[in-house]
């Protein structure tokens, strides 16, 4: 389709179902720059609101999150098929990242910084209005880590929820208004990519743009963005390697490979979709990741035992699917539910060619590759030999071997014996074509301020 054959209104499917469970206008290029306007001219008011007040705000916003939290979670269960477990942890974790940034208006710090004749001081200044692009996998946290910093250091948010899952951004649009955040501060637009986010980055009142996506799509954005020396935050894809040292716990580490790669149906940026294996323990650790496979609980999202649950659209199973060649040989692969629903089963691929595309592109779909390496230097040079960089796992009770394979892996967020790549307390983000910039923690407040200085003579 092209701009003008879009269709003005969405239907909303239920993945778990595939029936529509709601039809979302959808804004138009009028629309979109009416919002903008309305972002501007509330920037310069919201700006203002003392640093205090800013933060009670935002504290207020937290809390009727955390009222409505339960309600968020259902809808995430019934718009974008998230089990239950996992869309109660979202909608906390949104309330969390509120809270954290809540504390950052009041510590917004500049320097003092020593000078002859005067005195030199910095502000962090806030950037103006922000447009934000949310994706489908994760629609209610990744929304919560693009608004919360950029409003508590001063800027007006416009947000693009993906047009597959725009149910609970509207839900957190209409609970900001609730808890006293100004008309315009904070507005969420559903539309089209190619209408309302492409005018966030053409657009020269949109300051910054916050995307999180496809590395294709990034290009994109960062491209146009760069005609008009626009900011951008990227979180792209990920090719990430769990990493398995013959000397590590083999059953705790294959015991939790599943859900490093399988939570979310591998919808997951972050999802460790390469297992490397050292070749002394490979057979050993298959033995023991073949119950853990076969274990997952994959079903309705709306049941406290489900572990899995669907993926997002017939076109996204399709894509998924297409991995499947016949030239790949699956070691084994788990339940899924028949009929109505775009279910597929965990899918483990051993022997695997470390060329072929199931290995190097980003399926995002529950299958994983398994590939034995020899040492530590052909583990690196594997787990390295990708265009991403976002995250990855390595076991072994070797501390020494941890620290050396941990600063030469190539990627944003790594853990040791765990599979932990995301607190809202700490820095998140990818190197090389897996993102640019930094979300959550301290660092991100650093992406929605500029530094201006200041040197006051004192000299007569």
């Amino acid at each position: 389709m092209t701009t003008t054959e879009l269709a003005d209104h969405f239907e909303v499917v239920n993945p778990a179902t595939e029936e529509v469970i709601e039809t979302v206008a959808m804004a138009g290029l009028a629309e979109t720059d009416a919002a903008i306007a309305r972002a501007k001219a509330a920037f310069e008011g919201w700006r203002r609101v003392s640093p205090a007040d800013r933060a009670r705000l935002l504290r207020a916003f937290a809390a009727a999150v955390d009222a409505d939290r339960e309600h968020l979670a259902q809808l995430e269960v019934t718009n974008a098929g998230h089990t239950i477990g996992n869309a109660r942890w979202e909608a906390g974790n949104a309330r969390d990242v509120l809270d954290y940034y809540a504390a950052a208006p009041e510590r917004l710090f500049g320097r003092q910084i020593p000078v002859a004749g005067g005195i030199d001081v910095t502000f962090q200044e806030p950037l103006g209005v922000v447009g934000i692009i949310v994706p489908w996998n994760f629609p209610m946290p990744i929304a919560a880590w693009g608004l919360a910093p950029a409003l508590a250091a001063g800027n007006t948010v416009v947000l693009k929820p993906a047009e597959l899952t725009p149910l609970t951004a509207l839900r957190l649009a209409e609970l900001a208004l609730a808890a006293g955040l100004p008309e315009g501060v904070l507005q969420v637009l559903p539309g089209y990519g190619p209408v309302v986010g492409r005018r966030f980055v053409t657009h020269p009142d949109v300051r910054k743009v916050v995307f999180t996506g496809s590395t294709r799509v990034g290009k994109e954005i960062a491209a146009g963005c760069a005609e008009q020396v626009k900011p951008v935050t990227l979180e792209l894809g990920g090719k990430s390697a769990n990493i398995v040292f013959a000397d590590a716990d083999l059953a705790k580490a294959a015991a939790t490979a599943p859900y490093a790669v399988f939570d979310n149906a591998g919808q997951d940026c972050c999802a460790r979709s390469r297992i490397l294996v050292q070749q002394e323990v490979l057979e050993e650790f298959l033995a023991l990741l073949e119950p853990a496979v076969l274990g997952l609980k994959v079903g309705d999202p709306s049941l406290v035992e489900t572990e899995m649950g669907p993926l997002i659209s017939a076109a996204h199973h399709a894509r998924v699917a297409s991995y499947l060649t016949d030239d790949v040989s699956i070691h084994l692969q788990g339940k899924a539910p028949d009929g109505k629903g775009f279910w597929f089963p965990p899918t483990v691929l051993a022997p695997v060619d470390e060329r072929s595309r199931v290995f190097t592109e980003e399926v995002f779909g529950p299958v994983v590759a398994v590939l034995p390496f020899t040492d530590e230097a052909d583990a690196l040079r594997i787990a390295n030999a990708t265009e991403y960089g976002l995250s990855g796992s390595i076991w072994t009770r070797d501390l020494g071997r941890a620290l050396r394979v941990a600063r030469g892996v190539e990627a944003g967020n790594l853990s040791v014996n765990s599979h932990s790549s995301v607190r809202y307390s700490t820095p998140f983000g990818g190197f090389k074509q897996s993102g640019l910039g930094r979300e959550l923690g301290p660092d991100a407040l650093n992406a929605f301020t500029e530094t201006k200085n200041v040197f006051i003579s004192t000299e007569e």
